[in-house]
């Protein structure tokens, strides 16, 4: 199988070249500017807001407060048990990780076609090849300091998405640019590594297997276009996407201890957790007509 980790490097790779291609062969001369600016002024469509058109661009999401819990909280041996468990934690709230995944870089390849003058559909397939989980567990026992939780991941979706343009609807332009707004809906994979606990003054870490799951996506956006030559156009976008269930893997607790023990590893299996990954961010692209 192809390893994970080289395939984020090549996507991630291949993602970035697109971008500066597309800006490269988008960049308009004098008169192609011109050209479109007076066809903007005048309310008239721009050449790549009719037929096909590859797109190409880069964004940054920021995550919402995410909760990781057990998948089943009363889960116990010789069924996996759960990491957390039932009840209530130190904090008062029910046994979870807390915490987000920051911000994430995306990069974002697609092609659509324009089926009506106001409207357009779209394939995309949208990259984030690294971002973090940090927050703290609330066990307990952790009465004096918050346990710390942390674990790296990466993401790959593909969706369908529909934009209308709205000035072909009559909403007026915004001087050179023209609102649109758009929804879609598709599936996603995360992969999530090794889930990470413990705390600075403690010996121990508790590693959580890591895992991954392909789940029903679905993102809605909005932002201006701005015609930059007689084929390209530049898209600036505010995007909220909704990728599914994060869930940890399903193996054996491990225990890390750093006296230099050997790492021990428990006979059973750790139930998997799971927590919503939700985001809204910024973003910027390139259509290229053909």
């Amino acid at each position: 199988m192809f390893p994970m980790h080289r395939w984020c490097l090549l996507s991630t790779r291949a993602a970035a070249i697109a971008v500066a291609t597309f800006f490269m062969v988008s960049a308009p001369g004098a008169e192609a500017e011109a050209e479109a600016e007076a066809n903007a002024s005048e309310g008239k469509p721009a050449a790549s807001s009719r037929g096909f058109y590859l797109r190409a661009g880069i964004g940054i999401d920021w995550s919402r407060e995410t909760r990781f819990m057990d998948r089943n909280c009363a889960s116990a041996p010789p069924a996996p048990a759960a990491l957390y468990g039932c009840g209530q934690g130190s904090d008062g709230a029910p046994l979870r990780a807390v915490g987000d995944f920051g911000s994430m870089i995306g990069f974002e390849i697609g092609v659509g076609h324009f089926t009506a003058p106001s409207l357009r559909l779209e394939g995309t397939v949208r990259h984030r090849p690294h971002f973090s989980f940090d927050g703290y567990a609330n066990f307990t026992q952790d009465t004096t300091f918050k346990r710390m939780v942390s674990a790296d991941a990466s993401s790959l979706s593909a969706m369908v998405a529909a934009y209308l343009d709205l000035p072909e609807l009559g909403v007026p332009r915004l001087g050179p640019f023209s609102p649109f707004i758009g929804g879609g809906i598709g599936v996603s994979r995360i992969e999530v590594g090794e889930t990470r606990m413990g705390h600075p003054d403690a010996g121990t870490t508790t590693i959580v297997p890591g895992g991954d799951r392909v789940n029903f996506a679905w993102m809605l956006t909005a932002g201006i276009a701005r015609p930059i030559g007689e084929r390209a156009t530049l898209d600036f976008s505010w995007r909220y996407t909704d990728l599914g269930t994060v869930e940890t893997g399903q193996d054996k607790l491990r225990i890390a201890y750093r006296d230099g023990r050997p790492t021990r590893v428990f006979d059973f299996d750790l139930e998997r957790t799971r927590a919503e990954l939700k985001s809204h961010g910024l973003g910027v692209s390139v259509r290229y007509a053909f």
